[in-house]
């Protein structure tokens, strides 16, 4: 897919601060201002590295599982929001489901659609979870299989993948998979404090929507989030303000250095409140949420324009929430051309007002045409 030769002004965030001037760029940056600037002394626009997310389910009332097609509307509705690259992120389902919903990424993986977000591969969500800390996934889950996640990679590529530990045979599996350069998550897990500090040695590398799902901290049983806050340098959060109060955000990102924000995005993001599938399960969105019929949070509406809005919202400032919105997620897949706004990297990058509304999205060069532009 052939890009022009482009270029933009503005303030310009790099990853050495803030620059003043025009930033140049086809498919991949070409030059960029040298001048340093404190944006706060003018009113020009916020050109920022397009967003990452590493955690999306559906949009647009499409969700991954649902197979051939799905991809498409939602790597598009997400583009829409400012999102660059992402990861295609499964549910707990037979394995009959995610080999579906798996040949359906397999071109897409391969060659990005003009207006859609680059789809960097999938995260695999399950099934290697506690059935006893389900959240909104389906009762599928059971014991990792190696085998299983090489003939499912041999279909569309794994970038990553969330378990629980403490389910018999999965640590050991852990220490397989990154030697296979997969990326693992630990989530919808009872597992305790050892076994998170367990895994963390043996490769786990973050944690699946952060408090979300796992087994909670307490002064004598430090649980799954004990681990994370004493010993990660990574974990996903998503900051949609419902799954997770402000005051618990902002203690994760004192302690873990790499927070990064995700969606969970299901497919009722972008659609009026009403009755949608996530997986195998019937979802209800309504006052800002979605949620299974008893009540049990299941993902979110949440794009991550928001995201970055909301990071802002309760205080954050912009340089340090545009990296939990994007380079820290490209840090964690080991990206180094993406997620910054460097010479050499690809063109993904958003330009934002003064309010952080968007005003422009480019995914590799490409200018995407915002539908309420």
């Amino acid at each position: 897919m052939g890009s022009v030769a482009q270029s933009i002004d503005g303030n310009v965030l790099t990853p050495t601060g803030w620059v003043s001037g025009r930033i140049s760029f086809d498919q991949k940056i070409t030059a960029l201002p040298t001048q340093a600037v404190d944006p706060d002394a003018n009113r020009a626009y916020y050109v920022l590295p397009g967003f990452i997310d590493l955690h999306v389910h559906g949009a647009g009332g499409k969700d991954t599982m649902e197979g051939e097609g799905a991809i498409d509307v939602i790597s598009r509705m997400h583009a829409q929001h400012g999102t660059t690259s992402m990861l295609a992120t499964t549910m707990t389902a037979p394995m009959s489901d995610l080999e579906n919903a798996l040949r359906a990424l397999t071109a897409v993986c391969q060659q990005r659609a003009s207006g859609a977000a680059r789809v960097l591969g999938v995260h695999l969500e399950g099934p290697y979870i506690n059935p006893g800390k389900l959240g909104a996934q389906p009762d599928f889950a059971h014991a990792g299989s190696l085998e299983q996640v090489q003939y499912l990679d041999s279909i569309a590529p794994i970038k990553l993948i969330t378990l629980a530990p403490e389910v018999e045979g999965n640590l050991a599996m852990v220490r397989q998979l990154t030697d296979l350069g997969m990326r693992v998550q630990l989530g919808h897990t009872l597992g305790t404090y050892e076994d998170g500090v367990a895994a963390l040695e043996n490769g786990a590398s973050s944690f699946t929507h952060l408090y979300n799902a796992m087994s909670r901290l307490d002064h004598r049983a430090p649980g799954m989030v004990g681990a994370a806050l004493a010993h990660a340098n990574f974990a996903e959060i998503i900051p949609d303000l419902l799954h997770v109060h402000p005051g618990a955000i902002r203690a994760a990102l004192r302690a873990i250095p790499k927070v990064y924000c995700v969606t969970d995005s299901t497919s009722a993001s972008g659609m009026p409140d009403g009755e949608y599938m996530l997986g195998r399960q019937v979802v209800h969105k309504c006052l800002g949420g979605v949620r299974l019929a008893d009540g049990t949070l299941a993902g979110s509406t949440l794009t991550m324009d928001q995201a970055l809005k909301n990071l802002v919202k309760i205080g954050l400032e912009l340089e340090d929430a545009s990296k939990r919105v994007s380079t820290y997620a490209a840090d964690f897949l080991g990206l180094s051309d993406r997620g910054r706004l460097q010479v050499d990297a690809y063109a993904d990058l958003v330009v934002l007002d003064r309010d952080l509304n968007l005003i422009a999205v480019y995914i590799e060069g490409e200018k995407i045409e915002l539908k309420d532009a």
